[in-house]
């Protein structure tokens, strides 16, 4: 008997977006219930740092030819990135907007419109999956759609758009040391401080302390531990993003930075080092000159008398 092949509905479009360094979600909740048509659904306690935010039936997709409704959703993550599923550009603008004063560290908007992810979902009567870049979504017989599964593609999806800003600034970082480098190279005098070069690394300190510490891209979060599907689709969206060997070039990248500053900072100090010995010397010496013209001042007065 030849299976019937699974059906896959309209696809819609999903986009994300790292707009800061942190959302305040508490406020934001309240506010988009405040001056929007949704509700704050409610996650498992365990899903730390998110807010899902779902819009009234009234704000649906209908489609027609498949009699199927589409619910907006959004997906907010503390350390500022928004996901939104089935949204109008004009609809995400003013989300965006409204949002923006209740976010630090708010980040240029050309970046982040260079660095938004898009990916297309559908519904499907199989297994929710990830299927050539696209996110098909199980409908249920009853009922709405499983969101513990979208926030799963949601979770993978806003690491990868804060990944890409922070690969941006690591970018921008090396273009501002490249000077440095071709002054060494060249043998000509450094155009830096050693304050300057300080601040130079903790700049890279805080952008490796993001990554490997304040992030999920070097491990699975705790929510998925025992949760064996929707860790199978985390892992899988991840990799479709490339996340892990994006995080490790990225690592890579910081370790040579962080070389090379120390390599001129340890210049710089060696340089101050020798100044100093050289003025001492300086000293020294005039203080054998001194010396020698005060004894011979005294011997010719003694001759004298």
């Amino acid at each position: 008997m030849v299976e019937k092949p699974k059906k896959i509905y309209k696809y819609y479009d999903l986009s994300a977006y790292a707009t800061a360094e942190e959302y305040q979600l508490e406020t934001i909740g309240h506010l988009m219930q405040n001056f929007l048509p949704c509700t704050v659904q409610q996650l498992p306690d365990d899903a730390l740092d998110v807010l899902h935010v779902q819009f009234n039936e009234k704000n649906a997709i209908k489609n027609k030819e498949d009699e199927e409704t589409v619910l907006k959703n959004i997906f907010l993550f503390r350390e500022g990135s928004i996901v939104f599923w089935n949204f109008t550009e004009p609809e995400k603008l003013r989300i965006l907007s409204l949002i923006r004063d209740h976010q630090h560290g708010s980040y240029d908007e050309n970046l982040i419109m260079e660095q938004l992810e898009n990916v297309e979902f559908a519904f499907t009567d199989a297994k929710t999956s990830l299927v050539n870049g696209a996110i098909h979504i199980q409908r249920p017989q009853e009922g709405d759609v499983d969101h513990l599964e979208m926030f799963t593609f949601s979770n993978a999806i806003s690491l990868s758009v804060k990944l890409a800003v922070w690969e941006a600034s690591l970018e921008k970082y090396i273009e501002s040391i490249e000077s440095m480098l071709e002054d060494l190279k060249n043998g000509r005098k450094l155009r830096v401080s050693e304050s300057d070069v300080l601040k130079k690394a903790g700049e890279l300190f805080t952008l490796s302390h993001l990554i490997n510490l304040s992030s999920d891209l070097l491990d699975t979060p705790d929510f998925y531990w025992d949760r064996d599907q929707l860790e199978k689709l985390y892992r899988k969206t991840c990799n479709f993003l490339n996340i892990p060997r994006r995080t490790k070039v990225m690592n890579e990248k910081l370790r040579q930075c962080v070389e090379f500053t120390e390599l001129v900072r340890d210049y710089l100090k060696d340089k101050h080092h020798t100044r100093l010995e050289l003025m001492i010397i300086f000293l020294i010496f005039i203080e054998v000159i001194y010396g020698s013209f005060h004894f011979l001042d005294r011997y010719l007065l003694k001759n004298d008398s």
